[in-house]
């Protein structure tokens, strides 16, 4: 048969069939809302979701005129976090680092995402020379973008900065934006693609033999060395205070014990040259994104994180750092149903609500650190093998 693209009913229920999920499928789940979201819809995916308690000091968050975010308050509240996972002992784990925790504090450092475009010049010297005119045209650029008339534009993206890189006759050029509570990958795209064919192929001096739009110097839903240091998306902080009370209590470990994993974990992250220093914040990450669709590609480069845990008088000060959460509230697959309706439930739908988002998914990401770095810091890792073994499902 000819494998039909649209996405009306007919075309649906034609695949469906094909693939030989047709009649003999029962699912009351309309598909008519997902028809914007995917190609060549044949149904949903239902995956199980959880809830995990945290209380959160959230900071209030704006992005000023020159693009800084801008503290204007702080709240403690408790959030019930969403997690959609088939990963058993995950809910529990966050659980217990949650109640240990008590109060989290998260900070949003900075916002910024790039588009790494490059052009490959004739030679060395035309790709420096291209370099330093991008530089000192950046104003020029801002102004061409906001002035132009040109629907295909996102007004939305606003060109915060650019870095260029030379390496032979190419130069790498990454395009810094913000795009408001959208991750905005379609809006810097866009944009950049401007820049690139109207306002640099056109209008530098040097001539570049050719334009590309992306040329993976970033690292885009990647773990990259660019990213983690200089960020991509969201910036933000999670730190928490473990008492050597609730170590005992609730992490049935020590402080040194945990002193002394965070010690040989760190090293063994540099050893093996891992884009990160900690343990599991990929499954707290992917699982929030899973629930409040999120681009679950985004995982690899969100997922980037630095940890750190140090004795302090009575206890251990914990911390997590995720150089480039990519996260939305707005457009894509928040706008789905069951998305949209867990993201409202921690008041996290809609414009304005960004940062908040961000700073609960590093505050959920720290409490599944803070447990699974407790089950593996008693002796032999005895209490991570246990919970693998009790939870692992098939053996």
């Amino acid at each position: 048969m000819r494998w039909p693209r649209k996405n009306d009913a007919e075309s649906i229920e034609s695949r469906r069939e094909a693939i030989g999920v047709g009649a003999g499928l029962v699912t009351s789940v309309d598909l008519e809302p997902f028809a914007d979201a995917a190609e060549s819809l044949v149904g949903v995916a239902v995956i199980p979701v959880s809830a995990v308690p945290l209380e959160i000091e959230l900071g209030a968050y704006e992005l000023s005129e020159n693009g800084d975010v801008v503290e204007n308050g702080r709240a403690t509240e408790t959030v019930h976090v969403p997690l959609a996972h088939t990963e058993g002992g995950l809910t529990a784990s966050m659980t217990r680092g949650a109640l240990a925790a008590g109060a989290i504090h998260t900070y949003v450092l900075h916002d910024r995402i790039t588009r790494a475009s490059c052009f490959i010049c004739k030679d060395a010297g035309e790709a420096v020379a291209l370099a330093h005119w991008v530089e000192a045209e950046l104003p020029n650029m801002r102004a061409f973008l906001e002035g132009a008339d040109d629907p295909a534009l996102s007004k939305r993206a606003k060109l915060r900065g650019v870095k260029t890189h030379v390496v032979g006759p190419m130069c790498h050029v990454l395009w810094q934006w913000t795009t408001g509570d959208a991750v905005g990958p379609n809006m810097m795209t866009r944009n950049s693609y401007a820049l690139n064919m109207v306002y640099v192929m056109q209008q530098a001096p040097v001539k570049p033999e050719r334009a590309i739009l992306e040329a993976n110097m970033g690292g885009d839903k990647k773990p990259s060395a660019e990213y983690f240091q200089s960020g991509h998306g969201k910036t933000v902080l999670a730190e928490a205070f473990l008492s050597d009370e609730q170590i005992r209590r609730v992490l049935r470990t020590t402080t040194e014990d945990l002193e002394a994993l965070s010690w040989a974990g760190t090293h063994g992250s540099v050893a093996s040259g891992m884009q990160s220093v900690a343990f599991t914040p990929a499954s707290a990450v992917a699982a929030i994104f899973a629930a409040t669709g999120q681009d679950l590609g985004m995982v690899g480069t969100s997922s980037m994180a630095h940890g750190t845990a140090r004795r302090v008088e009575g206890g251990l000060q914990a911390t997590i750092r995720f150089g480039g959460l990519e996260v939305g509230t707005v457009g894509g697959g928040t706008t789905l149903p069951s998305a949209r309706d867990w993201l409202a439930s921690i008041d996290c739908a809609g414009a304005g609500k960004v940062y908040r988002f961000a700073q609960i998914v590093a505050a959920a990401a720290l409490s599944l650190e803070i447990s699974a770095s407790a089950a593996m810091a008693t002796a032999g890792s005895e209490n991570f093998f246990k919970a693998h073994h009790e939870r692992g499902g098939l053996r």
